[in-house]
């Protein structure tokens, strides 16, 4: 068993010291001996970082929608995204509605992709003031619309499955951003 682990251990070191590189002065030992298993492992790496899998710590991975309280507030919103030449997304949903609970996160996921081009909002439509869902039109919820120039130029009711919500507000938000 000796000589076994012996030989083994020599052949550890061998690999382990075979590919020595000096690097200012220092020396710096790299194993590039990891055999087949190694080799698919380093290239899977190659190609995972290739293809984009590592995160992207440049941009977030998503953005908190700010809430709308009342009919001025949606005004200086309208405002400041005209001067801005900017649309807004909002999310017109309610705490007791699950499916508004459940799009959420998935929405501020979807702000983090054009966190430079659009603004998401919310707007609880039980701690507004009723004019300022009459002025949305809102009569179904979730209901994310789109507005720009200062008026609604379209909406989703998203009644449905959260993936296709998202996939129509993604369409709809390509209409309207160049």
């Amino acid at each position: 068993m000796s000589v076994l682990g012996a030989s083994s251990s020599q052949i550890l070191y061998r690999q382990l010291h075979q590919h020595q590189i000096l690097s200012n002065g220092k020396r710096c030992f790299l194993n590039t001996d990891f055999g087949v298993l190694g080799d698919l492992r380093r290239r899977e790496l190659r190609i995972k970082a290739e293809a984009g899998f590592w995160p992207d710590l440049s941009r977030p991975e998503a953005v908190e929608m700010e809430s709308i309280d009342d009919s001025d507030h949606l005004d200086r919103i309208l405002i400041h995204a005209q001067q801005l030449s900017q649309p807004i997304l909002i999310d017109w949903m309610a705490t007791w509605c699950r499916k508004c609970i459940y799009l959420k996160p998935k929405l501020e996921k979807l702000a983090a992709d054009y966190v430079t081009k659009v603004k998401f909002y919310y707007v609880d439509v039980n701690k507004v003031p009723q004019s300022l869902v009459k002025r949305g039109n809102i009569s179904k919820m979730p209901t994310i619309q789109l507005w720009k120039d200062g008026e609604m130029k379209a909406e989703v009711i998203g009644g449905h499955k959260a993936w296709l919500v998202i996939e129509e507000v993604r369409e709809m938000i390509h209409k309207f951003v160049s």
